[in-house]
């Protein structure tokens, strides 16, 4: 834990029709962090960097998508680890809104 900085644990933004719809209903946005980083950690680093209150965070590892090529099978995507963030209803992260 004490090797991961608080801005090492967000990769990056996840923009897909899905999390803009949960962006715009319920005002929870979508990460990829990394796989060593816990709920608590995700959620200091959204609190510092974004400057918002944080009411819940989600976690889930994305597994890792195989590709075939004849008999051969071969790792076409990593595994990722992506995180569903809660923010409270009278804030919003601007880089979504942009």
């Amino acid at each position: 834990m004490a090797d991961l900085s608080i801005y090492d644990v967000l990769i990056r933004p996840v923009i897909t029709e899905k999390s803009n719809e949960l962006q715009e209903s319920l005002n929870q946005y979508t990460f990829e962090v990394d796989m060593r980083a816990n709920k608590i950690q995700i959620k200091d680093a959204v609190e510092l960097i974004f400057d918002v209150s944080v009411t819940g965070v989600r976690t889930m590892v994305v597994p890792a998508k195989r590709g075939r090529r004849g008999r051969k099978f071969y790792i076409r995507k990593q595994t990722w680890k992506k995180a569903i963030v809660t923010v409270d209803p009278k804030d919003k992260i601007n880089l979504f809104n942009a």
